[in-house]
């Protein structure tokens, strides 16, 4: 009587993997938001950020063009949306490296779950609060005369959700470079975070800034996003500035997943 060789380890996970990495995405996506459904409290603090510079910013920005501030909310608004987009994706990274910490992430590793499903799953999850926080802001504004476009709020999130993507995976294979030195995760993190945040103006105007600004504003995929946004929410959909900046949602995507899923893969 012979006995049956056992699986080799590499037999097991083929058989144990889900099918597809759509479904492995989905199954990461809700591991994700059980924190955020157990502790509604913390999406609600999430808000005061938002908040804090709709209230203070936005009419000072009005003082400054000398618009209502319903104008000046028609171009603020979009602006904050992709703040909020920018700085929930890149905590991304900050979520891995607790996991890195803790041991959970190593569990995570040896899981039936595509690598790329890890990636995807944790940038999505922001974009849950997103839409909420979208949402909530949008309906702020609008007591003060904000007037946004239903139809190109929709197509302005979507875009978002692809620079999420791209963006949350840099910040993923962040956080895997720097795992054995946590401060150089926000030494770069916060390095290039307000540059970003600053040329892409998102908050104050750059036509009236230094030529050297407006120059590198040119090379931020950031101000392409902005400027997208700004037009959808305004309507303009046959805008220049639409289709610039979802080629630069595409092109963050492509170099984020490219770079992420390499981290991961040689994580180990």
């Amino acid at each position: 009587m012979t006995l049956s060789s056992p699986a080799t380890a590499t037999e097991f996970p083929r058989r144990a993997r889900p099918a597809g990495v759509v479904r492995d995405t989905g199954s990461v996506l809700l591991r994700e938001l059980r924190p955020m459904t157990r502790d509604p409290f913390s999406l609600v603090f999430s808000l005061l950020q938002p908040l804090v510079f709709l209230a203070f910013f936005g009419p000072l920005l009005g003082g400054m063009t000398g618009l209502p501030i319903a104008a000046a909310f028609q171009g603020f608004v979009p602006g904050i949306i992709v703040m909020i987009a920018l700085f929930g994706t890149a905590m991304t990274g900050s979520n891995l490296l607790f996991e890195i910490q803790s041991g959970s992430h190593e569990r995570m590793l040896v899981a039936p779950v595509a690598r790329s499903a890890l990636l995807v799953g944790r940038a999505l999850k922001e974009m849950v609060p997103l839409v909420i926080q979208g949402i909530v802001i949008t309906a702020v504004a609008a007591i003060f005369g904000f007037q946004p476009s239903i139809p190109g709020m929709v197509l302005g999130l979507a875009i978002l959700a692809v620079f999420g993507v791209g963006f949350g995976a840099l910040s993923y294979a962040l956080a895997i470079a720097s795992r054995e030195r946590d401060w150089m995760f926000w030494t770069v993190q916060q390095g290039l975070l307000f540059p970003l945040m600053i040329l892409s103006g998102m908050l104050l105007p750059l036509e009236s800034g230094p030529h050297w600004m407006q120059v590198l504003a040119r090379f931020n995929p950031l101000t392409y996003m902005v400027d997208a946004e700004r037009a959808l929410f305004n309507g303009a959909y046959a805008d220049a500035a639409v289709w610039q900046g979802a080629l630069a949602a595409v092109v963050v995507a492509a170099l984020g997943l490219s770079v992420g899923i390499r981290a991961v893969r040689h994580s180990v």
